[in-house]
C-alpha cells in the first residue's frame, strides 16, 4: 500500500458533482441483468467494486455494452439474461459486499443451477450468514465457511414466500429477499424496525413491480423509530427500461464535511443523490449547528432523485446519534467521528454494530485512526464516542485498505494543525477513482 500526505491549503471553494452513486450502480445492473429486453443505464460508476458487478452479470448471462464514458461515469445498454434465465457459474466479487450480499437473491430461484460467490481477503471477512438465513428459509441450498463467512454455495429451487423480520437494520439483507421474493411462490414481507435505504424499492417500481411498504407504528416499535412493512409477490419478469445513477451522497458527504471543518470554506455539490433514507448526515450536522442549505431536487428515470448541496465552515456542537438514526447514515458515521473532534462537548454513535462488518471493522478502524491524528476517541461494542477537543493535530492514519477511512484521512488532513499521512490512500478508488483531483480542484 502507499501513502500520501494531506495538509492544509487554506480555504476549500468552488462546486463539483460527485461520482455516481455505488449503491445504485450495483442494484442498476442486477435489475438490468434480471429484465428482459434492454435496460439503458445512464452514469454509472467506473470504480472496482461496480466493475465486478459487470463481470458478475456477464458470467451469469447479461451482455453488456459501453455506450459512452466521461468523469468516472459509464453509459451502459445492458440486455438481460431474464428473471429466470441466469446460468450457473462461480463468481468473484472483488471487494464488493454489496453484490456478495445483494446478488443471492436473484441466484437462490434459478431451479437446479449451482452458484459460488467469493472475493478477496476483506470480503472474506464478511458475514454472509444473514442472506443465508432467509433463503434458506424460503426454500433454497446455501452453504458457507462455518456457517458464516464466504465463500457462499447456492443451489437454486422453488422458492416460497415468507415473512422475514430483519435481525439488523440492513438494505442489502433486504434487498435481497425482495428478489428472491418476485421468483417465490405466494407473498413475500420484510419487516423493518427501523428506515433503511429503498433504492431497490424504487427501482423494483419504475421496472413494473408493485412493491406495497406501509409504517409499522406499534408500542413496541417506538422507542427504534418507524420501521417498515415491505411486501411483494412473485413476478413472470421486469422490465427495467431506464435507469439514470445520480451523484453519490457518501461520496458528496466528505466535501461537505470537509468545508465545514476547514475556516473560510464553502462548497457546492451539484446532481447529488437526495434520497430521503440516505441522507441521515444533513440532519444529523444541521443538528450540530453545520451551515448546509438544500435545493433543486429533481426526479431521475429509475426512481430516485438528485439535487443540490452547500455547505460552509461553521463551529459545531457535539450530539448523540441513535440506533434509528443510524440506516440512514451508515457510511457517514466515520466522518460525525471526525467531526465531533472539532465540536464543543461529546459526540456519542450508538446502535451502529453494523460498522464492525464492512470493509473493515470501521468502528476499531476509526477510534484507533482518530486517536492518531490527536483524536479523544474511544470504541464501544456498539459504535463510538468522541470529545471535542477544538481540532486535531494530525500525525499517520492507517485506512486498513478501507476507501472510506482513506478519504476521511485526506479529509483530516486538510483540517488538522499539521497534516495526515494516510497509508493505503490507493483504496479511495474502490468507490471514488477521481477523489484525489477532486480535492485539487477545491484547494
Amino acid at each position: 500500500m502507499s501513502a500520501a500526505r494531506f495538509a492544509s491549503e487554506g480555504p476549500l471553494r468552488g462546486a463539483l458533482q460527485p461520482p455516481p452513486d455505488k449503491s445504485i450502480s450495483h442494484r442498476a445492473a442486477i435489475l438490468a441483468a434480471m429484465g428482459e429486453g434492454e435496460t439503458m443505464v445512464s452514469r454509472y460508476l467506473d470504480a472496482a467494486d461496480t466493475r465486478s458487478t459487470l463481470a458478475a452479470i456477464e458470467r451469469l448471462g447479461a451482455r453488456v455494452a459501453e455506450t459512452g464514458s466521461a468523469d468516472g461515469a459509464l453509459e451502459l445498454r445492458i440486455r438481460g439474461a431474464g428473471l429466470r434465465g441466469a446460468r450457473g457459474c462461480r463468481i468473484d466479487v472483488g471487494n464488493a459486499g454489496t453484490l456478495l450480499r445483494i446478488l443471492p437473491g436473484w441466484l437462490a430461484g434459478q431451479e437446479g443451477r449451482r452458484f459460488e460467490l467469493d472475493g478477496d481477503e476483506s470480503v472474506r471477512r464478511r458475514p454472509v450468514d444473514r442472506v443465508a438465513e432467509p433463503l434458506g428459509l424460503m426454500g433454497a441450498g446455501v452453504t458457507c465457511v462455518d456457517g458464516s463467512l464466504p465463500p457462499i454455495a447456492i443451489v437454486g429451487s422453488a422458492l416460497r414466500g415468507i415473512t422475514y423480520e430483519l435481525p439488523v437494520a440492513s438494505a442489502q439483507v433486504k434487498s435481497c429477499v425482495l428478489l428472491a421474493g418476485l421468483l417465490a411462490s405466494g407473498r413475500t414481507e420484510v419487516l423493518e424496525r427501523a428506515p433503511s435505504r429503498d433504492h431497490t424499492e424504487r427501482m423494483l417500481r419504475a421496472a413494473g413491480v408493485e412493491v406495497e411498504a406501509a409504517d409499522r407504528g406499534t408500542i413496541a416499535l417506538l422507542s427504534s423509530g418507524r420501521g417498515k412493512r415491505i411486501a411483494l409477490g412473485p413476478v413472470e419478469r421486469i422490465e427495467p427500461g431506464e435507469i439514470e445513477i445520480p451523484g453519490d451522497f457518501s461520496s458528496a458527504a466528505f466535501w461537505l464535511v470537509a468545508a465545514i471543518l476547514v475556516p473560510g470554506s464553502q462548497v457546492r455539490v451539484e446532481g447529488v443523490g437526495l434520497n430521503p433514507t440516505r441522507i441521515g448526515l444533513l440532519g444529523i450536522l444541521s443538528r450540530m449547528g453545520a451551515p448546509l442549505e438544500v435545493e433543486a431536487e429533481v426526479p431521475l428515470p429509475g426512481g430516485e432523485v438528485e439535487g443540490v448541496v452547500s455547505a460552509r465552515y461553521g463551529p459545531l456542537t457535539g450530539t448523540r446519534i441513535h440506533p434509528a438514526e443510524v440506516p440512514g447514515a451508515i457510511d457517514e458515521l466515520p466522518l460525525i467521528g471526525l467531526a465531533g473532534c472539532f465540536a464543543e462537548g461529546e459526540t456519542i454513535v450508538t446502535g451502529a454494530q453494523e460498522l464492525r462488518h464492512k470493509e473493515s471493522d470501521r468502528i476499531d478502524a476509526l477510534v484507533e485512526g482518530l486517536r492518531a491524528v490527536g483524536g479523544d476517541a474511544e470504541a464501544r461494542p456498539d459504535g463510538f464516542a468522541v470529545r471535542g477537543t477544538g481540532g486535531i493535530s494530525g500525525g499517520h492514519l492507517d485506512s486498513r485498505a478501507d476507501h472510506r477511512l482513506a478519504m476521511l484521512g485526506a479529509v483530516a488532513g486538510l483540517a488538522s494543525r499539521e497534516g495526515v499521512e494516510v497509508e493505503g490512500v490507493e483504496s479511495a478508488a474502490i468507490s471514488y477513482p477521481g477523489f484525489e483531483a477532486d480535492l485539487r480542484s477545491l484547494v
